[in-house]
Formats: structure tokens, sequence, C-alpha cells
């Protein structure tokens, strides 16, 4: 695996975008210069984070999102 993280990540297994072994490696994700620790999906080319909203859960039982916009910068936490 490269020293570079995907283009587009997601940690919801049942996304198309899930690595798992990208996740393994562990992945950082600075959005507009600050770190997060919240990101449940994120892509680099397009400009935007997916953040999760406290504990709050949807009609299906998964975590609450809201969509950000902004500067995405992963990088593997290995490295």
């Amino acid at each position: 695996m490269s020293d570079t993280p995907p283009d587009r990540l997601s940690v919801d297994p049942e996304s198309p975008h899930h690595n798992e072994e990208a996740l393994a490696r562990g992945v950082g994700v600075r959005f507009n210069g600050a770190e997060k620790t919240n990101v449940e999906e994120y892509c680099v080319s397009e400009g935007w984070v997916r953040l999760a909203v406290g504990k709050t859960l949807d009609r299906r039982g998964k975590q609450l999102t809201i969509r950000y916009s902004g500067t995405v910068e992963p990088y593997f936490q290995d490295v």
C-alpha cells in the first residue's frame, strides 16, 4: 500500500468507499487546518468531510452526520 491515503474513504462497512487496510493503518484528517477525530467519510478531490453529530442516530440506527466543504488533508498515523 502506498504512503498516501485514498482520495475517498468511509468508516461505514456498507459503503463502497470502505477500505479496511487503510483504516487498519490509522487515518487522521485535518479539515481547514484543524485536526478532526469524528470524521465518518471524506473526499479530497471534492473537498468535503462528513462529521458525526454527537450521539444522535437516524431512523436506521446509524450515527447522524453533516457534510462540510473545505480543505481536506488525510494522512496515515503510523508513518
